[in-house]
């Protein structure tokens, strides 16, 4: 497949900011990684690891606009992203460009949603959304401004498909979310869509779904309102609690 250009002279200047800033570019088959974007749908934007925020915010993308869903200018190269075969109960990975690692403290998730025409590089992701991965606080006595989070110094989120998900095209969005700028208004959302196409013979229901955008916004004080320097941790775990970020995750 082709790639577009300014990702690759991008290579060398992550090398910098690839800590602080990323995005998910790979997917992780049988232990095998994929090429960049091979089956992630590439992004427009000029700098893709930028976030993306209420305010603040970069090509003036917020999690309210549709491109929410799976970053910027994404659908517009899902034609010419692969599409992968995965059974359902399968053990995979999202992987950082440029071997990233997460560096700001926060939660991460992974939502799935089944393309309703069968043909997930025709799908735009407004469809239905559900949850089948999730981690927050791994050390509530630890440092909530880093350590503290179990996504902290991740290069990768891995997950298992669920054994029940029908089989069928759809897109998996790995998403991070750096909360460190929450107390402005300035939480990061750093989010990537694979394409995937799930075989088996499945036949479960997710219970909770979700719309994106909708999923969120900035009258929740998780994102709007929490200060990892002074809330403490029984503090975040009740912000956690108040978004679908706390809801529990479909197996």
């Amino acid at each position: 497949m082709k790639y577009i250009p300014t990702v690759v002279a991008l290579t060398a200047a992550l090398a910098r900011p690839a800590t602080a800033h990323y995005i998910f570019s790979k997917l992780v088959l049988n232990g095998k990684e994929s090429q960049d974007w091979q089956y992630i749908r590439q992004t427009t934007r000029s700098e893709c690891y930028m976030p993306t925020k209420w305010t603040s915010t970069y090509d003036n993308l917020t999690p309210s606009d549709s491109d929410f869903r799976c970053n910027l200018g994404s659908f517009s190269n899902a034609a010419k992203t692969d599409v992968a075969e995965v059974a359902a109960g399968d053990t995979i990975a999202m992987k950082l460009f440029y071997d990233g690692k997460i560096a700001h403290p926060g939660p991460g998730q992974v939502y799935m949603s089944k393309a309703p025409t069968g043909n997930v590089q025709e799908y735009e992701g407004d469809g239905e959304w559900f949850k089948i991965w999730e981690k927050t606080l791994c050390d509530e006595s630890g440092d909530l401004t880093k350590g503290a989070w179990c996504t902290y110094g991740m290069s990768e989120f891995e997950f298992q498909i669920p054994q029940t998900t029908p089989a069928g095209e759809y897109l998996v969005r790995a998403e991070h979310v750096g909360l460190h700028g929450a107390q402005n208004n300035e939480a990061e959302f750093f989010y990537s869509c694979a394409q995937v196409k799930v075989t088996g013979s499945g036949s479960g229901t997710p219970s909770q779904t979700y719309h994106i955008p909708g999923i969120y916004n900035d009258s929740m004080t998780l994102f709007n309102g929490l200060n990892l320097w002074t809330d403490s941790a029984g503090k975040v775990k009740t912000d956690i609690m108040d978004t679908p970020i706390g809801d529990g995750v479909w197996k």
